[in-house]
C-alpha cells in the first residue's frame, strides 16, 4: 500500500495572504470612515486626515489607522484639565485663535475619542468578517 503527500502549503499561504490583505483594506476602510463620522467639525480638516495604511509583510501583515494632524491627539485624548489620565495642564490659558485673531481663555478640550470609538463600534463586525475570509480563503 503506497501513500502519496501532496504538499500544499505554499498554495494555501498564498489564497490566505491574499484574503487577508483584502480585508485589512476593507477593516482599515471601515474603521477610517467611522472615525470620520465621529470627529468633531470646526474646519474639517482633521475629520479628513484621518487615512489608513496596509502593510504587507512576509510573515505577517497590518493595518493601520491614524491622522498625522496634531489636533487628532487632542481630540483623541483631550487637553488641559479635560486630558484623559488627568495628566494635563491645570489652572487654564489663554490662546489666540487662528480663526478669529482673538483670544480666549480655556480649560483644555474634552476627549472625543473619534479612533477609540469607530474600532469599538466595528470591532464585531470586522471579527466575524474576518473568520469569513479565512474560511473562503480555506475552502471552507
Amino acid at each position: 500500500m503506497s501513500v502519496e503527500f501532496t504538499d500544499n502549503t505554499a498554495k494555501i499561504k498564498a489564497a490566505l495572504s491574499e484574503g487577508v490583505i483584502g480585508f485589512l483594506h476593507e477593516a482599515g476602510g471601515e474603521i477610517q470612515a467611522q472615525t470620520q463620522r465621529n470627529s468633531r467639525v470646526d474646519t474639517g480638516q482633521t475629520k479628513g486626515s484621518y487615512k489608513y495604511m496596509v502593510d504587507e509583510g512576509k510573515d505577517e501583515s497590518t493595518v493601520a489607522v491614524g491622522s498625522d494632524i496634531e489636533n487628532a491627539i487632542w481630540e483623541e485624548f483631550g487637553t488641559g484639565e479635560y486630558a484623559l489620565h488627568g495628566d494635563g495642564r491645570k489652572g487654564g490659558w489663554v490662546y489666540k485663535s487662528k480663526k478669529d485673531g482673538k483670544f480666549y481663555h480655556t480649560y483644555g478640550k474634552t476627549p472625543r475619542q473619534p479612533l477609540t470609538k469607530a474600532f469599538q463600534s466595528v470591532a464585531p463586525k470586522i471579527k466575524k468578517q474576518l473568520v469569513n475570509v479565512i474560511k473562503q480563503n480555506l475552502g471552507g
